[in-house]
């Protein structure tokens, strides 16, 4: 298939939630999205109201996380979480589940916490990514139950990875895979079809964008968004984004 560059733009959410980010940073990178006209600002919390300021007049949304990064907030935390958010401007929720839950098969509680943000999500007018965190699930049971519980809650999109589950690998050292083309392909089986898939974590060429929509993936989440579009324009030979009317083809 081939894309415009609009097109790949309207697929990233562009991650600004690495811990020592300033805000200044994080005005500098709304202001970047906003010009690529990317999907959304991916933004801590306490950013929500300074990012939506910041895009409000474009077609960039701002997406908030809630439970970020390992989901162990209580249900009551993240639905509080999940209104300020939306009332500070949020049309979008990435929502981290309770990795030890996961692990632990309480998939009573996991679909409760799932069902409570999603409801507050679909009350206030947002929409719900439910993240998997998949490098610390070691079974493909495990993320084949979650894709269930995500259907019959129905939730907007399941997502691959946090960029942030780092796990201690034989050397001792703490390493994450984040997305892949395995997990992607597991997600998009189990899932129900109206479902769709982000995938994050180690998207970082413009390549990487190609091949994960080629599997289904409408969404993904990416630090190195302006890298990847500047590439898809260099293969089209743009100058700039307003340009864009010719396609890049696809994997």
């Amino acid at each position: 298939m081939n894309y415009t560059v609009d097109e790949l733009a309207a697929m990233i959410d562009h991650s600004l939630l690495h811990p020592t980010m300033t805000d200044e940073e994080m005005i500098d990178a709304c202001s970047t999205a906003k010009s690529y006209r990317m999907a959304t600002v991916c933004v801590k919390p306490y950013f929500v109201k300074k990012a939506y300021e910041v895009v409000r007049d474009s077609s960039t949304k701002v997406c908030s996380v809630i439970g970020f990064p390992h989901g162990n907030n209580t249900t009551r935390i993240k639905v509080m979480e999940t209104r300020q958010a939306i009332k500070d401007g949020a049309l979008e929720i990435d929502m981290v589940v309770h990795a030890g839950k996961v692990l632990g098969k309480e998939w009573a509680f996991i679909r409760r916490d799932i069902a409570a943000v999603n409801k507050s999500c679909k009350k206030n007018g947002a929409i719900l990514k439910v993240i998997f965190e998949n490098d610390f699930i070691p079974d493909d049971k495990s993320k084949i139950k979650l894709c269930k519980i995500c259907s019959r809650v129905g939730v907007a999109f399941v997502k691959t990875s946090t960029g942030y589950g780092y796990v201690k690998t034989p050397s001792g050292d703490y390493n994450y895979k984040g997305a892949t083309t395995k997990d992607v392909l597991l997600m998009r089986k189990h899932c129900s079809p109206e479902i769709q898939i982000k995938a994050a974590g180690g998207i970082r060429t413009l390549d990487d964008l190609l091949q994960f929509r080629s599997l289904g993936v409408t969404r993904v989440g990416a630090t190195a968004s302006v890298v990847m579009l500047e590439e898809a324009k260099r293969r089209l030979g743009l100058e700039s984004i307003a340009e864009d009317s010719q396609q890049i083809q696809g994997c």
